[in-house]
């Protein structure tokens, strides 16, 4: 059986609610939310970023540098 929970880690606290959880990792998986400015975004695969970085690189020197 599985258990979500909310722990406001603004406080001491939460904080020591989270250390105390991260100390048994055999049980426990914390996940931390995308913080909410890039939440909205668009996430890339490492092949995505690697094409897309080709893209803007081969615009800006008007050369393939795929082939480079």
């Amino acid at each position: 059986m599985e258990v979500t929970a909310r722990i406001n880690i603004d406080s001491p606290t939460g904080c020591k609610l989270i250390r105390e959880i991260e100390k048994h990792k055999k049980v426990a998986k914390i996940e931390y939310p995308l913080p909410e400015d890039i939440s909205e975004q668009r996430t890339y695969t490492i092949e995505e970023s690697y094409e897309e970085c080709c893209k803007v690189l081969s615009d800006h020197y008007k050369v393939d540098v795929r082939k480079l």
